[in-house]
């Protein structure tokens, strides 16, 4: 299997068998059900569709409870494909977290907290122009010049200026598994995951 669904429950930090101290991750990886499971024929591609997350009837159209009742599953609240599987599984089937092993890299995709609009030294990391000294006012956060006034005569399209930040799709690659916890479907992973506590990530191998 390529990956599953889970959610970020927050960070701590374990001792290694070496005796280093790591921070990480903790991740509820799954459990998901397997929802629709797509082919060449029928569909014209691969992939196998899971579902994590319980959610409410009163909350789900009939078209979704319909196609959930095929996979004799109760209604999830999200759903992602896996394309180019290299495990057969069943409508209905569940996936845990032990398609990972210990020791294994992964890459985690989230979406990371969103700040607001913000300026340029927070959002690109400028470093403030000058010194605040000899009078020079509230200019010590401010861009500068973002282009000349008699050539090009406009601005350049990407110019890095202040803006929304944040609240956008990130994948952190080359995480490291650390521990798996099966009972409770938990895995820790090295370093940090984007997103707040409680928000949806998926765990790619």
């Amino acid at each position: 299997m390529k990956g599953i669904i889970g959610k970020k429950i927050g960070m701590t930090s374990i001792f290694e068998e070496n005796g280093k101290q790591t921070a990480c991750t903790i991740i509820e990886a799954g459990p998901n059900v397997v929802t629709q499971v797509k082919n060449l024929e029928s569909d014209g591609y691969n992939a196998i569709q899971v579902s994590f997350g319980d959610k409410k009837e009163k909350h789900t159209t009939k078209a979704e409870l319909s196609h959930f009742a095929k996979a004799n599953t109760s209604p999830k609240r999200f759903v992602k494909e896996f394309r180019n599987h290299d495990v057969q599984k069943a409508l209905g089937e569940t996936i845990t977290c032990d398609i990972f092993t210990e020791g294994e890299l992964v890459d985690v995709v989230g979406t990371s907290k969103g700040k607001g609009f913000q300026g340029v030294v927070k959002r690109h990391g400028f470093s403030g122009v000058g010194e605040a000294t000899h009078g020079q006012h509230d200019r010590s956060r401010a861009p500068g010049s973002v282009g000349g006034s008699s050539y090009p005569s406009r601005v350049f399209k990407g110019m890095r200026m202040a803006g929304q930040t944040g609240n956008e799709r990130v994948k952190v690659k080359g995480l490291k598994v650390l521990k798996i916890f099966p009972e409770k479907n938990y895995i820790l992973v090295s370093g940090s995951v984007p997103g707040h506590n409680g928000s949806i990530v998926l765990i790619q191998k």
